[in-house]
């Protein structure tokens, strides 16, 4: 189990990763690690407005929102924050249902503040976004 990350910037994603260790590609907004639990499963978090935000400290790196292993056996919840983890309780499937729902709703409310102030050109691209998002 891992109770401490340290960030490591990176041009590319490493073909393996080692634990402990929160790997940032800066340039392609992406952070990926092995699940804090130990079990070996590489989480990857898109860094973006919609997404996940990376903060540096002196301490370490803090990622929010929350990290949810859903799709994985483990189904690990935890923060990462100044370096340490903070586990967090485990979610029911109807938890974890709502919580996906409240993404899609907070992506879809982001992109369509964006497509009310950009031109015509963004709005199709908006469009096709939007209807394959579901919303």
């Amino acid at each position: 189990m891992t109770e401490r990350f340290e960030l490591r910037k990176v041009q590319y994603m490493p073909t393996e990763l080692a634990p402990g260790i929160l790997y940032v590609a800066e340039e392609f907004g992406a952070a990926a690690h092995l699940c804090a639990c130990g079990c070996g499963a590489i989480v990857r978090t898109p860094l973006d407005d919609t997404e996940w935000s990376l903060e540096e400290t002196e301490e370490g790196p803090s990622l929010y929102p929350s990290i949810g292993s859903w799709q994985e056996p483990c189904q690990s919840h935890y923060w990462i924050e100044r370096g340490k983890v903070n586990w967090a309780p485990k979610w029911t499937s109807g938890q974890i249902e709502a919580g996906r729902r409240g993404e899609q709703e907070r992506r879809i409310k982001y992109y369509e503040a964006l497509y009310r102030k950009q031109p015509s050109k963004f709005r199709k691209l908006w469009n096709w976004l939007r209807s394959f998002l579901g919303g």
